[in-house]
């Protein structure tokens, strides 16, 4: 029976594996990886630049634009702009300079003159519409020159002026040091969806349509009688559900490979990996803000959480599928699922904006749902280990339920072919009789 169950388990693998379509999705998944890691210089080859120079004309009544060219590509620099920008003084008009202006460029003219009110004043022309990120750059490096012009011209001190204008010193202290503040508390939400809510909730409904999808299959091609007449419909349901959660890991495993080679690539290119400084720095501020040691203390029972949720997922879409008898009934049938599972990722998005929320407590014990909200809850300090140890018995016992009676449905399920009194036979297969 064992051998049996093997190889219902490698040729259900085996068959989802050695098809074209799996192939080309693979290449394709490869392919986009290396591209979305190497965007901007795949633009860049297409006639793209992210280096481009900005050519910037400057007509200077006041004599104090001198540092232009610097402020620009200093505040460029740490705004992350898109260009380089050259600053060139002119002594030309308005109007022939505008005119420089066209759709093959980027360049801006700037002219700036004095003004008795505000000590200067700026008349920005470009010929599309400037991007938020440029227009400010040039308004902060404006704003640098005007107050090196009123320094010069109102004989303030400038030591004592930026005394006075620089931001107050303000220490935060939290008395609570079990408490996060709620600084890290946005910081870890966003870092806790980016590498675990997002992914996982893609590879549950993977593994869902794709156990409905092969058992409908089965059904439809009427192979599912002579399985069953070789393995009993119990082995049966195990197998699909090992092959069917193996190769959604496999799946996983292959992205997370070619991101690691879309990555090689960008390094190997450039020599750096810059286009994750963001993720860079969420990780960074996870092991800064003590989250990812409050994390690792509860490694094994996340393991167990994570394990048993797709188990729970994969038996319930194994139950369902063998009550219908298409992939269409299949799809309205599990509407209910994809509505649970929908509910528990927005309550883990929004469990770091409702610190001390009782209702986001309580739901992160509940079985289908705990898998998205346990976990961040936890590592936001809102549950404990005890807590996360309930939800993790508890989707043991949902687990253990699910198999026990859900393999009396599913084995009148399996080979019946007509949605006449199904639900009526379901019961009584319950109820076993």
């Amino acid at each position: 029976m064992k051998n049996k169950v093997k190889f219902l388990i490698k040729e259900s693998i085996k068959k989802k594996i050695d098809t074209k379509w799996f192939k080309i999705i693979n290449i394709i998944l490869l392919i986009l990886m290396i591209g979305i890691l190497n965007i901007d210089k795949i633009i860049s080859y297409f006639g793209g630049d992210f280096e481009d120079i900005t050519k910037v004309y400057v007509l200077d009544e006041t004599g104090y634009a001198s540092s232009l060219n610097d402020l620009l590509n200093n505040n460029n620099e740490l705004l992350n702009g898109s260009f380089k920008f050259e600053v060139e003084n002119s002594t030309d008009s308005i109007e022939n300079l505008t005119k420089k202006l066209n759709k093959d460029n980027t360049d801006i003219v700037i002219n700036i003159v004095y003004d008795d009110e505000e000590y200067m004043k700026s008349t920005v022309y470009s010929y599309e519409p400037l991007d938020t990120i440029t227009s400010t750059i040039i308004s902060n490096s404006l704003s640098e020159i005007k107050s090196s012009y009123a320094l010069a011209t109102s004989g303030i001190d400038a030591n004592e002026l930026n005394r006075i204008l620089s931001p107050i010193s303000m220490e935060k202290i939290v008395t609570n040091t079990e408490e996060l503040d709620s600084e890290s508390r946005e910081l870890a939400g966003a870092s806790m969806m980016l590498i675990f809510l997002i992914p996982f909730f893609i590879l549950i409904i993977l593994l869902v349509q794709m156990i409905g999808a092969e058992i409908n299959d089965e059904k439809s091609t009427k192979s599912m009688e002579i399985i069953i007449s070789n393995v009993s419909p119990k082995m049966h349901f195990l197998s699909k559900i090992v092959a069917s959660t193996g190769f959604v890991l496999l799946q996983s495993f292959l992205i997370l490979v070619y991101t690691l080679l879309g990555g090689a690539v960008r390094v190997l290119t450039t020599g750096s990996f810059n286009i994750l400084n963001d993720v860079n720095g969420l990780l960074e501020g996870l092991n800064l803000s003590s989250i990812l040691p409050q994390i690792g203390s509860a490694i094994p029972l996340l393991i167990i959480l994570f394990i048993f949720s797709f188990l729970a997922y994969a038996l319930l879409a194994g139950i369902l599928a063998s009550m219908t008898t298409s992939i269409e009934d299949y799809q309205q049938l599990q509407t209910p699922l994809m509505f649970l599972l929908m509910a528990g990722y927005y309550i883990g998005i929004m469990a770091s904006m409702f610190q001390g929320s009782i209702f986001i407590k309580i739901v992160s014990y509940i079985p289908f749902i705990s898998c998205l909200v346990a976990p961040i809850t936890y590592a936001l300090m809102q549950t404990t280990l005890l807590d996360l140890g309930i939800s993790v018995i508890l989707l043991l016992g949902t687990c253990y339920l699910l198999f026990k009676y859900g393999i009396r449905i599913y084995k009148v399920g399996i080979l019946n072919y007509s949605s006449s009194g199904l639900w009526k036979k379901m019961f009584k297969s319950l109820r076993g009789k």
